[in-house]
């Protein structure tokens, strides 16, 4: 990493940055924001919080994620994200049985991706069983779960689709969802270009139950007995001992780091440092959406990390002691490797006018913007040469909010 590179550079615009890759989506959990958050158990945890997920997941249908995932687009575009990696698991409807249009909830997605403006790597996910000793799908996981060659099919129904905002990947849901001789037989059918996404090793009960019934631990598991390389992000790594730390960073995947939902959901903290260290590639991605700023990801990405070892600005790599550039520098270098999209052109402009950026100068002003206050700083949005969003409004907010309001009556209509 260089310098000279900022990653915020001074136009006659304004101050112009990359757009932000959000490697990791769940669009309808955006209608259950907020709503987690009352003690269920006195040991509340990833575990309890999926009971409020599976009672939301069961209302959707098309039209519904639709209009979701049309809203949280646009907030992802007005807070700087310019592209998403959706991980899509509500292929069916609620009793299982799949749509007429097989591929009806991912085309909600790309229609909402493209209504909104923002570029998406679909990742159609690939969820078979309910735990790592192979038992069957619960009732509630029915409209997630395919058999290998249905599987297929909607991967290649979707793949066809692929245009330039589209990109159309592979989600193996996790090691406990994907028998491992399943997980081989998808990745060897999947054409070579195609990007692979694995939640993994995010709860310490996931790396026990690993341990127990495959002798190895999650990463340690999946670098053993996949051919890991740069079309890999690992979703989470949240807990990794320091040989699976460096085996991912010396595999060139990328680890997908979504701080607000992680703490959120009491998972853990990321080893940011020793993986920086080992020169491994990094994204971030808001996740459960309880949350939709990439400035707060990478605050408290670095937060994180100054709260677990008692120490200032972690996050730097030789050649900047700047921590805004760092993280700007990482997510932007991550970015096509991870979603199959150059974008290079895709930009937003910060307010220059904003009382948190007076004098900002080439040197601080990446440390600025994410440091320095709650306010949004995105003035405007180009994504595949077309401003999506003008004086920090997206252009279609209006019509696509009331649209989102009137689902959300449907939704909650009967909780």
């Amino acid at each position: 990493m260089s310098t000279s590179a900022s990653q915020v550079q001074r136009t006659p615009e304004g101050w112009r940055a990359p757009g932000i890759a959000n490697l990791h989506s769940h669009a309808f959990q955006r209608a259950m924001a907020g709503m987690a958050e009352r003690q269920t158990h006195p040991e509340d945890s990833f575990w309890t919080w999926r009971e409020t997920m599976y009672r939301f997941a069961a209302r959707f249908d098309p039209d519904m994620l639709h209009a979701v995932a049309a809203q949280l687009y646009v907030e992802m575009l007005e807070a700087g994200y310019t592209s998403v990696c959706e991980f899509h698991y509500l292929h069916h409807a609620p009793d299982g049985r799949p749509y007429a249009d097989p591929s009806a909830m991912s085309q909600a997605l790309v229609a909402a991706a493209r209504d909104t403006g923002i570029r998406l790597t679909l990742l159609p996910v690939l969820y078979m069983t309910g735990g790592f000793d192979g038992r069957a799908l619960g009732e509630r996981q029915q409209r997630f779960g395919h058999d290998v060659d249905g599987y297929l099919r909607l991967f290649e129904s979707l793949h066809a689709g692929q245009d330039d905002g589209l990109r159309v990947g592979c989600a193996l849901h996790s090691l406990r969802a994907v028998p491992a001789d399943a997980m081989r037989a998808v990745v060897a059918a999947l054409p070579v270009d195609a990007r692979l996404h694995v939640h993994i090793a995010e709860q310490l009960g996931e790396v026990q139950d690993c341990l127990a019934l495959r002798g190895a631990r999650p990463v340690e598991w999946l670098l053993a007995n996949a051919a890991v390389d740069a079309r890999w992000t690992l979703v989470h790594a949240t807990h990794l001992t320091p040989d699976e730390t460096r085996g991912i960073a010396a595999s060139g995947a990328t680890v997908a780091i979504c701080p607000t939902t992680e703490a959120n959901l009491g998972d853990g903290l990321f080893p940011m440092r020793a993986y920086l260290e080992a020169g491994g590639a990094w994204g971030i991605g808001s996740d459960s959406h309880i949350s939709v700023s990439p400035v707060e990801e990478l605050r408290w990405l670095e937060y994180g990390q100054r709260l677990a070892t008692h120490h200032r600005n972690i996050a730097v790599r030789a050649g900047s002691t700047s921590v805004g550039e760092t993280l700007l520098h990482d997510v932007d270098a991550s970015r096509a490797q991870a979603t199959g999209f150059d974008a290079v052109d895709d930009h937003v402009l910060l307010d220059a006018a904003a009382p948190s950026l007076a004098g900002a100068t080439d040197a601080d002003v990446a440390d600025r913007w994410i440091f320095s206050g709650n306010r949004n700083l995105v003035r405007e949005v180009v994504v595949c040469g077309e401003r999506v969003v003008h004086d920090g409004h997206h252009r279609d907010r209006d019509a696509i909010v009331l649209r989102f309001l009137k689902v959300m009556e449907r939704l909650l209509g009967d909780s």
